[in-house]
């Protein structure tokens, strides 16, 4: 069942995006070469305590961070580490999340680090781009998979390819709610999009094969192949008019 939120519980939602987009400013602001994770995620909980809010992420399954870091090869839930500190032409990828009053709002981003070559930077620009893709999509009366479909059109028209193991999903008071989104798939089918439904979409996109992998620690997600690898995700709104981005910075 998709959850329908109410006009208060939205406004409520604005306000854990609102932090999640304040906290993107400044990692983004932050981020350069010879900074350790542990650093960025030191910064990204004290910032969102400061706001009033709380870590979506830290305890959440056991995970023991306030965000993921993953770098280069690594797709998702990477693991902030003192030991993984940030090198001239690696790219970045944080995945962030706040609660506040009892509702969850989740964003993510990838960034270069200093210079990097220009099919790497054409990866992080269609992931972007495959996102707000998606996002157009949601508008009441087309169907869920509408959204998959442009994604995975966008993305693949770009020679790149959507990760299939890790998907978009409903978000409110809890972190993951239904439905499911995949970053891919055919265009009409599924549920009929409503106002007051809230999704947090986040292609994950591979220069590479679309293959993933789960590493020794039980967390983090890398490409098969090897390849490089970029998040970007958004918490949306289904209005009766344009979709509300409830992260946007």
């Amino acid at each position: 069942m998709i959850i329908i939120k109410s006009d208060r519980e939205l406004a409520v939602m604005r306000k854990a995006g609102r932090v999640v987009a304040l906290v993107w400013e400044a990692l983004e602001g932050a981020i350069k070469p010879g900074m350790s994770t542990k650093e960025l995620d030191t910064l990204a909980e004290t910032t969102i305590r400061r706001l009033g809010a709380r870590p979506a992420f830290l305890g959440y399954q056991g995970f023991p961070a306030s965000i993921c870091t993953s770098v280069n090869d690594e797709v998702v839930h990477g693991i902030p580490s003192e030991k993984v500190v940030l090198e001239e032409g690696d790219i970045l990828s944080v995945d962030l999340g706040a609660i506040v009053d009892g509702f969850y709002a989740d964003a993510a981003f990838t960034v270069a680090v200093g210079k990097v070559p220009r099919e790497v930077k054409r990866l992080l620009e269609v992931t972007e781009e495959s996102l707000y893709k998606g996002i157009e999509m949601m508008r009441e009366g087309r169907r869920l998979s509408d959204i998959s479909h442009a994604i995975q059109s966008h993305v693949e028209g770009a020679g790149f390819s959507v990760v299939r193991q890790y998907v978009g999903h409903g978000i409110g008071r809890s972190m993951h709610e239904e439905p499911q989104i995949p970053n891919f798939g055919p265009p009409g089918v599924g549920p009929v999009l409503r106002k007051g439904m809230v999704f947090a979409l986040e292609p994950m996109v591979n220069m590479g094969h679309w293959k993933v992998q789960v590493g020794p620690d039980d967390w983090t997600v890398r490409t098969e192949d090897g390849s490089l690898s970029a998040h970007f995700e958004h918490t949306v709104a289904v209005t009766d008019g344009e979709p509300e981005v409830l992260t946007r910075r």
